[in-house]
């Protein structure tokens, strides 16, 4: 693993940081001391899916397509 003095890694952050989230870690040293390891965070941003969760919780009209047809129809076409 490749070590990156502070002074560097501040200039450079935005590169480091695509390259951590690509797989690739480093250590940021001070005074040739390592102080920080930063790695990749796995799997943080992708919650899991819950499929079904919400089952029972709420009704679906047999007429879900079409329950304001006729005021629709109204607004395009004008009154009866």
């Amino acid at each position: 693993m490749r070590s990156i003095n502070i002074h560097q890694a501040k200039t450079h952050l935005s590169r480091l940081v695509e390259e951590v989230a690509n797989g690739e870690p480093f250590i940021i040293a001070k005074a040739g001391k390592p102080i920080a390891q930063v790695i990749p965070i796995k799997d943080a941003a992708k919650p899991k899916r819950r499929i079904g969760f919400m089952k029972g919780q709420y009704t679906v009209p047999d007429d879900i397509k079409t329950p304001f047809a006729a005021e629709i129809e109204e607004m395009f076409y004008g009154g009866k």
